[in-house]
């Protein structure tokens, strides 16, 4: 019976809490929207499932934990806290991105670094609510709807907040198709949704396998806290583009990124134990985060309008909800709300270059954030 009674003190039902069964329940619906709405199922299955790892409790000592030192789980949540996953995950990115719509119409630029003020309108507002410097900088990020960047900055800025943020900007990623659409609609008339752009002109091989380097190049110079993020980047990028190394960028952009997507979401979940998330600045941090993803939609579209007054090609608004660097669901989103409109309207390959541009601005942002509060 002595056996048999700590055997139930180092159990499951002996430590559970309330705020277990809470976080398990979040978990089971981050994986019901996964597989039933298919919002964005390759983050949220690992994300919910590691919830679910995460909140079952058990006595501590048992060396099992992702907080317990040299377990499998910590060891394999330090690539999040040391920041290691994020490039790795911008590698795979740049071995999949086209940056060729971006470059046959530079001035949708613009609209992914207008929507990039999400990110410094809700530093300001995690300022006013308490939070120091370093947090409201990490807060912020999760306006550009980017989650290896948001992760990348808290693990150097906010490791204490790490958890609440990464889940946060996540979950904002994957609501993508809900959140956008009626801000979308709310913001344009019917008139301008209808707006048809001219096609994009075709990009040569030379300028796309020079863009990568040069670009590099620049943003390195404006930003050294973003050549973490953006040298993987533009290194995946210059794999696919170089056409002399097509192993090495279908590996990036398939099993690479997709181990390395794994592992990330899954002890992102993990961390999420309900001790530690449960608190005033979890609640806190998510409505800032929903409140800088929607000022990141508005902006971008709202600059559309404003490039319209002073264009005679005129730009589509929507596209400029494609500002925040949900690659590439916001984009699909924008395609989405155009052929609701008009069915002959695409304005998908439009809506990349704000899209692809909105991942190099946040990266760029975060590098400046990283330099500046560090």
């Amino acid at each position: 019976m002595e056996i048999f009674w700590e055997f139930l003190h180092t159990g499951a039902f002996f430590n559970f809490t309330w705020g277990n069964l809470i976080m398990l329940l979040v978990g089971g619906f981050f994986i019901y929207l996964a597989i039933t709405k298919d919002y964005e199922p390759l983050l949220l299955v690992p994300i919910g499932f590691g919830m679910l790892i995460g909140n079952i409790p058990f006595a501590q000592g048992m060396n099992i934990g992702i907080y317990e030192e040299n377990s499998v789980l910590s060891i394999l949540y330090e690539g999040v806290t040391q920041g290691w996953y994020p490039p790795l995950i911008f590698l795979g990115i740049g071995a999949m991105t086209d940056f060729s719509a971006m470059l046959s119409s530079p001035r949708l630029i613009l609209l992914g670094a207008a929507a990039q003020m999400g990110i410094f309108i809700t530093f300001i507002g995690a300022i006013m609510l308490g939070f120091s410097y370093n947090d409201a900088a990490s807060i912020g990020i999760i306006g550009g709807a980017d989650g290896p960047t948001a992760i990348f900055l808290s693990s150097k800025l906010a490791p204490a907040l790490l958890g609440a943020i990464a889940v946060s900007a996540y979950s904002y990623m994957a609501l993508v198709p809900v959140i956008q659409p009626p801000i979308i609609k709310l913001l344009t008339t019917k008139n301008e949704r209808l707006i048809r752009m001219k096609p994009s002109k075709p990009v040569s091989k030379r300028l796309r396998i020079v863009f990568p380097i040069l670009a590099f190049m620049i943003t390195g110079f404006i930003a050294p806290g973003s050549i973490n993020l953006l040298g993987f980047l533009f290194f995946g990028n210059l794999l696919k583009e170089s056409g002399v190394t097509e192993r090495l960028a279908s590996t990036a952009r398939t099993a690479f990124i997709d181990i390395i997507t794994i592992l990330l979401g899954f002890t992102v979940g993990a961390s999420t134990d309900a001790s530690r998330f449960l608190t005033p600045d979890s609640v806190k941090i998510f409505a800032l985060g929903a409140g800088s993803f929607c000022i990141a939609t508005a902006s971008g579209v709202l600059f559309a309008k404003i490039m319209n007054l002073f264009t005679k090609n005129k730009i589509n608004p929507i596209i400029g909800a494609a500002g925040v660097s949900a690659v590439p669901d916001s984009a699909r989103v924008c395609q989405m709300m155009g052929a609701k409109e008009d069915p002959n309207n695409f304005l998908i390959m439009h809506a990349m270059a704000p899209n692809v541009a909105g991942v190099i601005g946040s990266a760029v942002a975060a590098g400046v954030l990283l330099a500046t509060f560090n």
